[in-house]
């Protein structure tokens, strides 16, 4: 039995972590992180990635920290786009294959009903755009390589919505949630188990790749406190009330219709990955 021999960067993050955990007794699995290479650095990328020899590399690594971009719009686009270009080149010198992962925020949010894979990306922040730029730096670099958005993540290791949710119940008695920002919240658990129905293929291009259903903030955490039976007041407030540094799409909800196209394949509704991932933490 041939194994596929995969990398994973970004090991500390969300996706990262899980990946690697589903995928460690499964194929030939390394995990990197700043201390293995540092994706910025193109020669430190290509002399880690040539003396692994790696099938694919999934690209997880990022800086993700929204209202953070707005004020490090280098340190965005740096590790967002031109990381993922030095892995992409790296990978088209090695025939190997790339998954780039994305996000919702690549689109602007006025549409009033979920994106797919051909609507045209307008991102509103730092962030969104320098996850389009690495999109768009993968694709013309290398034909091997699968462009994945996702939204709303949260996994076991970490700091997550969840998480953030659960640790402010035990000190408050109130919280104000935003209530007009729809999205979908995906468990990176199942996230991980598409991505690697995803890479054994050949069916490269651009793919969405969400839990299904969609929600917003407000109530994602009502869900949450329902789950863990935890009695809070949590009030809905607007994007406005807010006020974060960043603008956020209203409407960022992804439709995954190649997927549902090419392979009838779907994940999980969010509230079952939900209820999944708060059994986990219990």
């Amino acid at each position: 039995m041939s194994y596929l021999k995969i990398l994973i960067t970004g090991k500390t993050g969300q996706l990262g972590y899980d990946l690697y955990e589903l995928l460690k007794d499964k194929e030939e699995v390394v995990a990197t992180g700043r201390e293995e290479f540092e994706i910025t650095n193109i020669d430190s990328t290509h002399k880690f990635i040539k003396e692994y020899l790696p099938d694919i590399v999934i690209h997880c690594a990022a800086y993700t920290k929204v209202d953070d971009c707005e004020k490090n719009i280098d340190l965005a686009y740096n590790a967002n786009a031109i990381g993922a270009g030095n892995i992409a080149s790296v990978c088209s010198e090695i025939n190997a294959k790339m998954v780039y992962i994305s996000t919702d925020y690549v689109f602007d949010g006025t549409k009033d009903k979920p994106y797919n894979e051909f609507d045209t990306p307008n991102p509103l922040n730092i962030y969104g755009k320098s996850k389009l730029a690495g999109e768009n730096i993968v694709k013309e670099i290398l034909d091997k390589h699968y462009i994945v958005r996702t939204s709303w993540l949260y996994g076991i290791n970490g700091n997550n919505f969840v998480k953030t949710m659960l640790r402010l119940s035990k000190y408050k008695n109130m919280l104000k949630i935003v209530n007009d920002q729809h999205g979908i919240p995906t468990f990176t658990r199942d996230l991980a188990e598409g991505l690697y129905f995803l890479i054994k293929t050949d069916a490269y291009g651009t793919y969405h790749m969400t839990n299904s259903g969609e929600t917003t903030w407000y109530e994602f955490a009502k869900k949450i406190f329902e789950i863990t039976n935890v009695n809070i007041n949590v009030e809905p407030i607007t994007t406005e009330e807010y006020n974060a540094l960043a603008l956020r799409p209203k409407y960022s909800v992804l439709n995954n219709y190649v997927l549902k196209l090419r392979f009838n394949y779907e994940l999980r509704n969010w509230e079952d990955g939900l209820k999944s991932y708060i059994e986990l933490l219990a």
